[in-house]
């Protein structure tokens, strides 16, 4: 049993993970305090404005303020001016920008990071808000500036009815079970499917720890991508024989059968089913966001030896692995890795979350640096001095 965490309460992993994870809803006061110094609502509104940032800015209109407008990124310092009363600003993947933000990812380490989206950051004036509305991925809203009101309610489906003629997928009724304001540092853990509605108590930042699963129309498209570029796949499956050669323009149920079969035996033992799973799920939501990095030399990796230098996952990309055959096989970024034997323990721990120091010693052999300097100056990893850090 694991030690009970302070970001879920004080319970622990276990407990939450059976008791709370997909199923209802956890406050947690004071989860992580430290987030209310990290950013201002001016450093939003500045971030929404880069190229590269994906963004959307909300308005409520109307007379009843029951009107929504939604312009989404690129946005221009005119965007803001002459703003109705009620307006959001939503800014995807902020953890991009800041590590300090990055780094709260650690938080929520009993959940694997593959299931990780971004974190996404809400600037609201006072009486702002988007709705009320449902995800279908799970949630930790937190709270950083300022104070936001939050309402849960009923649980929804892929058959709940949106209000029409409105941009965004909101609801017309909710079926309150909660209601609580959050204040700086403060938790809430919103499952899948629940409704909820926040309002911005007054000028306030949320931030939003997103973590999804992949749907299986995207599995399917990738998975088939795969099969469709193999070529003893393209040859022609074992034939049947009709015991009774008659009603020709049928399909029997033992035929259909068959493909099926020869299908799933495929998809159960090709390793296309596993490349595809792997790439899809590394490859980065916002490319966009990957710096580009200076290129350096395998000598310039060497100087830094014995040095306070370090490595770390690049925050905007994505290193992922998978154990087979008593061997690690890393993929990133939708691509996989070719990577040396005596390599991989320190990949496996950068893929986990930990930060590699240049002087514990660890790159005992020139294979190694080989391996992780193409990394560095794909962007894949970033170096860092403990000055930065």
């Amino acid at each position: 049993m694991s030690q009970p965490l302070t970001v879920l309460g004080n319970i622990t992993a276990e407990q939450f993970l059976r008791e709370y994870w997909q199923k209802k809803p956890l406050l947690v006061r004071q989860a992580i305090p430290e987030i209310a110094t990290f950013l201002e609502p001016k450093d939003i509104q500045s971030l929404a404005l880069e190229d590269t940032v994906t963004a959307r800015l909300i308005q409520q209109t109307g007379k009843n303020h029951d009107q929504w407008q939604v312009k989404s990124s690129p946005l221009e310092e005119n965007d803001f001016k002459n703003l109705p009363p009620y307006w959001t600003l939503l800014v995807q993947a902020v953890d991009h920008y800041s590590m300090d933000l990055a780094e709260l990812w650690k938080k929520f380490h009993f959940i694997p990071q593959w299931r990780r989206d971004d974190i996404m950051v809400s600037y609201a004036p006072k009486g702002g808000s988007v709705g009320k509305h449902f995800d279908f991925y799970d949630v930790f809203l937190v709270q950083g500036f300022g104070h936001r009101r939050w309402q849960l309610g009923q649980r929804c489906n892929e058959n709940t009815q949106f209000i029409e003629g409105q941009p965004l997928k909101l609801l017309s009724e909710m079926e309150i079970s909660f209601d609580e304001i959050l204040a700086p540092g403060d938790l809430l853990y919103v499952p899948p499917g629940l409704s909820h509605y926040g309002v911005a108590e007054d000028e306030c930042l949320t931030y939003s720890f997103g973590f999804r699963m992949p749907n299986l129309a995207g599995v399917i498209d990738r998975v088939s991508d795969q099969f469709a570029d193999n070529d003893y796949l393209k040859n022609p499956i074992q034939d049947i024989v009709r015991e009774h050669p008659n009603a020709i323009g049928e399909i029997t149920a033992q035929e259909r059968q068959s493909i099926k079969k020869h299908l799933l035996e495929k998809l159960m033992t090709a390793d296309h089913f596993d490349h595809a799973i792997m790439a899809l799920m590394s490859e980065p939501k916002y490319p966009d966001n990957i710096p580009e990095s200076d290129e350096i030399e395998l000598e310039d990796l060497n100087d830094l030896l014995d040095t306070d230098y370090s490595i770390q996952l690049e925050p905007a990309s994505r290193l992922l692995y998978l154990a087979q055959e008593n061997m690690l096989k890393f993929w990133a970024n939708g691509e996989p890795l070719n990577i040396a034997v005596e390599t991989a323990p320190i990949l496996k721990k950068i893929a986990d979350g930990d930060i590699i120091y240049f002087s514990e010693e660890v790159f005992s052999t020139s294979t190694m640096l080989e391996d992780i300097l193409p990394l560095i100056n794909d962007a894949i990893l970033m170096l860092t001095s403990s000055e930065e850090e």
